[in-house]
């Protein structure tokens, strides 16, 4: 089933404010000035981050990838009280809105095409082993950019804030 990217953009933009505020967060934990940032907007891209070029290669590499940390984490953390719920009793409306946070959230972890391209003119001259990281790392953001054609983007939220609260609860119990 195909809906436009400005549509889903809408429907999950918890998720989209999420991923740049994740880039934002490691641009400062490593001390990258921020030139602009847009948390939200519809169109393409949904949102962005410009900073200056991190001079050392790591930095660049965790700022590129921060939002796969930051919203698989916080999608988990988001949908557990939710999936708690489903394990010991009905879930509500409110249990429902955590739910729809945290799968939106957890969906936006993927690094954009646009990352991709930044990690892969960073390490183009980089010492081989920011290679051996840098240039793997790409094709896997590349192949999650096919594969959001296909919904994983949102399989991937589903597992995360389903399942893995699921698991939690599993081994809690």
């Amino acid at each position: 089933m195909f809906i436009p990217g400005f549509l889903i953009s809408i429907i999950t933009f918890p998720g989209v404010i999420v991923h740049e505020i994740a880039h934002q967060f490691f641009c400062r934990l490593f001390r990258v000035a921020v030139v602009n940032v847009c948390y939200f907007r519809v169109g393409n891209p949904a949102g962005y981050v410009i900073h200056e070029t991190p001079k050392n290669l790591w930095h660049q590499l965790f700022i590129a990838i921060g939002p796969f940390i930051i919203n698989t984490v916080l999608g988990a953390v988001i949908a557990f009280p939710a999936a708690m719920k489903y394990h010991f009793s009905s879930m509500g409306i409110l249990d429902g809105l955590l739910m729809w946070v945290g799968i939106s959230i957890a969906m936006h972890s993927f690094p954009s095409s646009g990352d991709a391209k930044s990690i892969w003119n960073a390490t183009k001259q980089a010492p081989f082993l920011v290679k051996t990281v840098g240039f793997p790392l790409v094709g896997l953001i590349y192949l999650g950019a096919v594969g959001s054609f296909f919904w994983l983007d949102l399989a991937y939220g589903v597992v995360v804030s389903n399942f893995i609260p699921d698991l939690l609860v599993k081994a809690l119990l």
